[in-house]
């Protein structure tokens, strides 16, 4: 009997580019077709084929809570009851703007907007308009969204298609975007030396978390914030994914660095499509209506949306988040004694409940041209071994995983047992895609 799932692409293929309306969910980076699923709760998901799965895709990070969390299901259908959005302000917007200023003090304005990708835009465009300057510098590997002028050496879907930019963006666009090594404090001097007097802003994920998941090195976001107090330039944070993931006052808060601007997104929706931005008043004060930078957005601060995300940050406390790093700790560990034991050659990165998979000889990865030296038939292998076990990866060597407060040690034991069958089978079938 053909499966759902395999009649759902051909009929999406059809009408939908490449059947999929992000690029990544298309399984090219791991072989095989993609799953449709048809629903989720804790930690699993429910494919079209009543197939269940353990994930650790959580939604591409905003789930922290697991999938379809009562408190947030409630407050989500009271919240539909009075109606779906007005296009004018609400008081959930003011409670969520107080709920993130508090936790992330760095941010004493904020404006919501609908995706990480407004977010990271409006926060550039902002950035020019209070230095008056042209050029942004940015670093490879690391994705801020599909705006025209960030998609040079970014990661994510670009990353797993080896695409370095994309079509349909003239080079004129991205003439003022300067490109540096994650992790390479001294090739980002050695940009400022040369063109320190036209840089508006650096924007860097503090962690980076589009080309699987690299932690910065000590000094790295410091060194970045010294810079740009230096010379007169913005730096701006893009904790679309950290922000409320690694702790509640994000990546920020961990390694004790304060940005200019921040941009956020994923878990502030509760799994809504969600984004915002903001900073130090001085500079938010430039935009419209209180100044010259125009930003607007008719869905902007959506009730709906803002619901789901208060209700999923009330949920969260330090004591949660040390559980959640407690989890992740047991998973990767668990997952690299296991390979190891097998004969693979495999590394690990966590910061909090963010992990990533390599599949690589090198002990210590810190860069884009590291990441894109990892093994991606081992991983694909892997992939599908362990989708074949009932787990859930994402699809794609270059993307980080997610542990929810719904993992519990049954799902990572589970995962841990499953894991020593895989890595077992890769080394018997000579590391064969399955």
């Amino acid at each position: 009997m053909r499966p759902y799932s395999t009649e759902l692409l051909a009929r999406a293929q059809t009408v939908i580019p490449g059947g999929v309306n992000s690029p990544v969910r298309n399984f090219k980076g791991v072989g095989g077709d993609p799953i449709f699923f048809k629903q989720g709760y804790g930690p699993y998901l429910i494919s079209v084929d009543n197939q269940k799965y353990l994930d650790y895709v959580g939604s591409w990070g905003p789930l922290i809570l697991g999938h379809a969390h009562p408190k947030v299901i409630k407050a989500i259908q009271e919240a539909v009851s009075y109606g779906l959005g007005f296009g004018a302000t609400t008081p959930i917007e003011v409670e969520m703007a107080e709920l993130i200023t508090h936790h992330m003090p760095s941010i004493e304005r904020i404006r919501m907007v609908n995706s990480g990708t407004e977010a990271t835009q409006s926060a550039i465009r902002l950035a020019r308009g209070v230095t008056g300057r042209n050029k942004i510098l940015k670093f490879e590997g690391c994705y801020h969204g599909h705006a025209d002028c960030l998609l040079v050496k970014a990661g994510s879907g670009l990353l797993t298609f080896a695409i370095p930019n994309s079509a349909g963006v003239p080079e004129a666009f991205t003439n003022h975007t300067l490109i540096a090594p994650f992790n390479d404090l001294q090739a980002v001097e050695s940009l400022f030396v040369d063109f320190g007097e036209d840089i508006a802003a650096i924007i860097v994920e503090p962690v980076a978390g589009n080309m699987n998941c690299v932690p910065p090195q000590p000094e790295f976001l410091s060194g970045l914030r010294k810079l740009c107090t230096q010379y007169g330039s913005v730096f701006i944070l893009d904790e679309v994914i950290t922000g409320f993931r690694v702790g509640l006052g994000g990546a920020q808060e961990l390694y004790g660095v304060t940005p200019d601007l921040t941009c956020l997104g994923k878990i502030i929706g509760g799994g809504l499509p969600v984004g915002a931005f903001g900073g130090k008043k001085e500079i938010m004060d430039y935009l419209a209506p209180n100044g010259p930078v125009y930003q607007a957005g008719t869905l902007s601060g959506n009730p709906i949306t803002l619901t789901a995300g208060l209700a999923t940050l009330k949920e969260l406390t330090p004591e949660l988040y040390n559980t959640l790093a407690k989890t992740t700790k047991t998973l990767m560990t668990g997952l690299k004694e296991r390979a190891e034991s097998a004969g693979l050659s495999f590394q690990t990165h966590q910061v909090g409940s963010m992990f990533g998979l390599f599949f690589s000889e090198e002990k210590q990865i810190v860069n884009y041209t590291q990441v894109a030296r990892s093994d991606v038939p081992h991983f694909q292998a892997f992939f599908h071994g362990m989708l074949k076990q009932g787990i859930y990866f994402a699809p794609s060597a270059f993307e980080s995983g997610f542990v929810s407060l719904a993992h519990t040690t049954a799902e990572i034991d589970y995962t841990l047992q499953a894991s020593e069958k895989v890595f077992a089978w890769m080394i018997e079938h000579s590391l064969t895609v399955c």
